[in-house]
């Protein structure tokens, strides 16, 4: 909707009054702010086989926090819920199982711990998908509450069923080496 207002042009610093007796119109937009209790929530499945983890974040982490709607507010939670399956069968590109390392801290001395990704991938599949999304999003209360509608399940049977989840199609695959010597040559 654009509202116009009026004003003379003795308001406008630049001109002077003498040589503008009219009226100069200014128009200003309103912007859609989204409220909390307002957007209907909608879920989507993702199949993780043979995908590459940070494409595969970076393919969520949006849907999370609700920049593929129009609506979108930063400071609001406008995000979907996303179900992955089979986040045991996520693939790193290049030596990244071996060279990859998370580290966590638990607050003692002497407490920081360092792991090998294919360590962590042993014992809980799912925290390796679960760490790339949240370093996508915000690191605040509205981050956290972003990653709790991410709903991981290894397997390829998830118990979501009855919210009925639109399923999407993931970016699978490497980038071939004919594509990256095109990409070099542009």
């Amino acid at each position: 909707m654009l509202n116009v207002t009026y004003t003379t042009a003795s308001a406008c610093a630049s001109t002077p009054q003498t040589t503008f007796p009219f009226r100069i119109a200014r128009r200003t937009m309103k912007s859609y702010q989204a409220k909390t209790g307002e957007l209907d929530r909608q879920w989507y499945v993702i199949d993780a086989t043979d995908a590459v983890v940070g494409r595969l974040a970076a393919q969520i982490a949006p849907i999370l926090m609700g920049k593929h709607r129009p609506t979108y507010t930063p400071h609001i939670d406008t995000g979907d819920f996303v179900i992955v399956t089979n986040v045991d069968k996520v693939v790193f590109t290049g030596n990244k199982w071996e060279q990859k390392s998370y580290q966590r801290f638990s607050g003692y001395p002497g407490g920081q711990r360092d792991e090998q990704a294919k360590k962590l991938f042993a014992r809980h599949p799912d925290r390796i998908l679960k760490l790339a999304v949240s370093r996508m999003l915000p690191k605040n209360k509205l981050g956290r509450h972003m990653l709790s509608k991410l709903k991981l399940v290894v397997g390829p049977e998830h118990t979501h069923q009855a919210q009925q989840p639109v399923v999407m199609e993931t970016i699978k695959g490497r980038p071939a080496a004919e594509g990256l010597r095109a990409a070099a040559t542009v």
